[in-house]
């Protein structure tokens, strides 16, 4: 197949086999109601030349519709060049930051059913203003091929596991609901009681919360992030300007910044893909180059883009291991893992106190951000205004506007409390999502806009 992939002069190619089981499960009005599975089976190849890029893939993995693709993908990347595959050889794993106890292709549905059922029965004996149940459990198992034409070859078993509720509550006329949900790379004994009683807990204080709030007064003013998942803010308004597809081709309003000074000194952003269990750790991306821990911003000075083959060749660096893609079916592309900001000096309670008039927020449901120019909007579903140096009332429903680089530059305090949010984070590019994460120590950034009442 690689030779076939080289025969019309491609400097590179290579190979990505995958085979995913995926299964879900759903309860509602108190029962389980619902289970899907699925497989996902096929292979894409890959070819580069200079700046071409070829790509095709099949679903069936007879060597003749292997080489059919193989041979697509060489006509679409040519030319004048002669080159030929070396041996491969199995590149051994650096380490496993995903290993399993119990794998979801030996647990049955009789096995996970009774957690949902702990979580419904848990969340309804919390709160008597509790009114409905959406509990959700998916699991997924991917087994990963991969080789090229410089001969590297490796395996990767990647599990998933998904568990979550939303609670809906009724008071005095008024419906509220919130939800909370875990995702890791784990196996079957993620599922513990522990956990179900956190999320139950989770759901349930988040929903009685929104009752007491209110959409509060809109306006450019202090904005405290709380820990965990305000990470939003660096993966959508920051993180994503650092991947280095959008600086090679200048789109990114960081692309003439390397090595200079973007925010506070007191500020390092990391792109990590070897935390133990992490949703978005990876022990090999899908080009092959190591799991690694990516410093991009290191003490307020961006040292590094996130890259994949193509972008590191372009800048001549080595690959950070971002290279991924959603499936077979997707050619690579420079993406996140998990993307936090480590503690700062101070204390939480310090950062509100210096706060007259503004709000805190830890709660979103989503991000959108414009590449280019950097401006960016998150839903805040919830959160507390601050009034002279202290948290008063709850606030939801508000949107908060910003400039990716601007907010970066504009954090001027940051706490220790760091904190990874590992929640069902997907992020989307070109079509593609892959699983992420997020996460930052609570900071202090001093002025954004809050979209709330006139």
């Amino acid at each position: 197949m690689l030779t076939a992939a080289l025969e019309k002069g491609g400097d590179y190619a290579d190979l990505f086999f995958e085979h995913t089981l995926n299964n879900s499960i759903s309860l509602m009005d108190g029962a389980v109601n619902s289970t899907r599975s699925n497989i996902d089976f096929g292979v894409g190849v890959r070819v580069l030349a200079g700046d071409q890029s070829g790509y095709a893939y099949v679903e069936n993995v007879t060597l003749d519709e292997m080489l059919k693709a193989a041979r697509t993908a060489a006509r679409i990347a040519s030319s004048n060049r002669g080159n030929k595959p070396v041996n491969l050889s199995e590149k051994e794993l650096k380490k496993n930051y995903y290993s399993i106890a119990s794998s979801w292709e030996d647990t049955g549905l009789k096995d996970k059913m009774p957690y949902l059922q702990k979580l419904n029965d848990r969340i309804f004996a919390l709160d008597k203003r509790v009114s409905k149940v959406q509990a959700f459990q998916s699991d997924a198992t991917s087994h990963i091929f991969f080789c090229n034409s410089e001969g590297v070859m490796y395996y990767d078993y990647r599990p998933m596991v998904t568990l979550g509720a939303v609670c809906i509550m009724e008071e005095d006329g008024k419906t509220e609901n919130s939800y909370a949900a875990r995702a890791y790379r784990k196996g079957f004994e993620f599922l513990t009681d522990d956990i179900v009683d956190v999320l139950a807990n989770e759901a349930v204080e988040k929903t009685a919360l929104l009752f007491k709030a209110i959409k509060p007064k809109g306006g450019e003013m202090p904005v405290v992030m709380g820990a965990g998942g305000s990470g939003i803010l660096l993966h959508e308004a920051i993180g994503h300007a650092f991947e280095a597809d959008f600086n090679r081709k200048n789109v990114s309003i960081f692309s003439d910044q390397l090595n200079k000074k973007v925010c506070n000194e007191h500020i390092t952003v990391i792109d990590d893909g070897t935390i133990p269990f992490n949703r978005g750790s990876i022990n090999m991306d899908d080009e092959g180059a190591d799991g690694q821990k990516t410093y991009l911003v290191k003490n307020g000075v961006l040292t590094s883009y996130m890259h994949d083959r193509i972008s590191a060749k372009h800048y001549k660096v080595a690959p950070t291991g971002n290279g991924r893609r959603e499936s077979f079916r997707n050619s690579p592309l420079p993406r996140m893992r998990a993307t936090y900001m480590e503690p700062g000096n101070m204390k939480e309670a310090d950062i509100i106190a210096t706060v007259k008039q503004g709000i805190y927020v830890d709660n979103f449901t989503n991000g959108q951000v414009q590449i280019g120019a950097g401006d960016f909007t998150f839903f805040v579903k919830s959160g507390y205004l601050i009034e002279d140096g202290k948290l008063t009332q709850p606030v939801k429903d508000i949107n908060i506007i910003g400039n990716g680089p601007k907010a970066l530059a504009d954090i001027t305090m940051v706490a220790d409390n760091d904190k990874i949010d590992n929640g069902t984070w997907t992020c989307g590019k070109d079509g593609q999502s892959c699983p992420v994460t997020c996460g930052m120590p609570s900071a202090l950034v001093s002025k954004l806009t809050v979209g709330g009442n006139s």
